[in-house]
């Protein structure tokens, strides 16, 4: 009997350990997550998503919906199972449970699921996670409402008031009530100006301009209407939007990261979403390079750059993902997990960061290689002769001071100088925190950062 106890004992820590998982991308490798739509709600990561079955799946077979959160968008644990039987769907055999979006209001949070390709629906939870209750017993959104599909919705929200976007091909907008689970106005379609798309990459298939998944989100003074990886921007909500650009291109991908892919290539089946987290900007989506079957899809994280105009730079598809450094590789300063005091900038080679504070910083975790390195290079230009002290602290603002200097950049222009900081010994992996102080009110631009012996 103490035998069984045990075995049951090594099931359960078995079972708990299976459902964490710590990666870069694939954010969860070989579990078929994907869709992902991710928020952050109290300083935590929660991404909503579909769930491809099996490696072995010839069709997506989709059986239930995930929950997956992160304190750092590197470790992962598995928190809610939303099952297609637990909603007005109430089929045990359903297996089209398609994209998914959450949206917060008055104390709860509110999800929203596609059945298949034709409707929508919502539950409502106390958390992030649930437990979830279908309040209304039926589709939110259903299928004869617009001319499109009503599936593959998102969420908006703006001062307070909440819009579902949704569709395919043509999209359609409309604003929630307060209630959360109906529809305050009827819905309207979103115009597009000379869209494109993984099926309309030349501009002529007008049967199929765009894709399905749309999303929204909003930065500064535009609003960005996204497909995949393919987006347009517009002044107003409503739009129209003007298409611009993919934020994939064929030199976004590392080695082994651009094959094998989708039957139309790969612009296909980037399904996902934009979404800020301590002052940096990221693109979730849909990847199959590493699972080499587009019926059992990844999750991939990739830090998102604005231009000065405001389009997105093209991103980078590699197994390092976010939130993740490694010290034995040149490291690019716009690439933070988290900055106070300092902004992004567009520089003629890229981007960089520059400090917008007397006092401010800036933090990069999961920085690999370190246990023989002694020195940092710091990679910067500056105005007028600023003066600067600069630490390195390790964990925390108030952690242990790892190196410091005070140093004065004499040239008046813009060219790059190099700043040398020795270390005290460092640990094979740190969470470092940069410390800046402007001495003489001047600002500091930082375009990246190396470690040596």
């Amino acid at each position: 009997m103490k035998g069984f106890n045990v075995c049951k004992v090594l099931i359960v820590i078995f079972l708990f350990l299976s459902a964490t998982v710590k990666a870069q991308n694939p954010i969860v490798p070989n579990k078929g997550l994907n869709d992902p739509h991710i928020h952050i709600f109290k300083d935590t990561a929660y991404v909503y998503a579909s769930h491809d079955k099996s490696a072995n799946n010839k069709k997506f077979i989709m059986e239930d919906w995930w929950v997956w959160s992160s304190p750092d968008l590197i470790n992962w644990t598995k928190r809610s199972v939303l099952k297609p039987e637990d909603t007005y769907i109430g089929d045990k055999n359903f297996t089209r449970s398609w994209a998914t979006d959450v949206a917060f209001r008055n104390g709860k949070y509110y999800w929203y699921f596609s059945e298949g390709n034709q409707q929508t629906g919502v539950v409502v939870g106390n958390t992030p996670v649930g437990p979830w209750k279908d309040p209304l017993g039926k589709p939110l959104l259903t299928s004869e409402l617009t001319p499109t599909d009503e599936y593959d919705m998102a969420i908006f929200e703006e001062d307070g008031e909440h819009y579902i976007i949704f569709g395919v091909w043509d999209y359609y907008i409309a604003k929630l009530n307060y209630d959360m689970i109906s529809l305050a106005e009827k819905p309207r379609k979103i115009n597009i100006n000379n869209p494109r798309g993984p099926y309309n990459q030349d501009g002529k298939n007008l049967e199929k301009p765009t894709d399905d998944k749309p999303f929204v989100h909003k930065y500064k003074d535009k609003y960005y209407l996204s497909w995949g990886c393919f987006y347009a921007m517009a002044d107003n909500l409503y739009g129209p939007y003007d298409y611009k650009d993919s934020v994939i291109k064929q030199e976004s991908f590392a080695k082994g990261y651009d094959a094998p892919t989708w039957p139309n290539g790969f612009l296909q089946g980037r399904h996902g979403s934009f979404f800020e987290w301590n002052n940096q900007w990221y693109y979730t989506y849909c990847d199959i390079s590493q699972t080499g079957n587009r019926y059992f899809r990844d999750t991939f994280i990739s830090y998102v750059h604005y231009k000065e105009n405001g389009e997105m730079a093209t991103i980078r598809v590699d197994g390092v993902g976010v939130a993740n450094y490694n010290g034995n590789k040149k490291i690019e300063a716009e690439d933070y997990f988290k900055v106070e005091g300092i902004s992004k900038i567009e520089t003629e080679n890229g981007f960089g960061i520059q400090t917008k504070a007397n006092k401010s910083y800036a933090v990069y975790t999961n920085v690999k290689n370190l246990a023989n390195k002694s020195r940092l290079t710091l990679n910067v230009t500056g105005k007028n002769s600023g003066k600067f002290s600069f630490k390195v602290v390790r964990d925390s603002l108030k952690g242990k001071v790892l190196g410091k200097k005070t140093f004065e950049l004499t040239r008046n222009s813009e060219r790059k100088e190099e700043i040398n900081i020795n270390l005290k010994p460092l640990k094979g992996k740190e969470n470092l925190y940069f410390l800046i102080e402007q001495l003489n009110n001047n600002q500091l631009k930082i375009h990246s950062f190396s470690f040596s012996k």
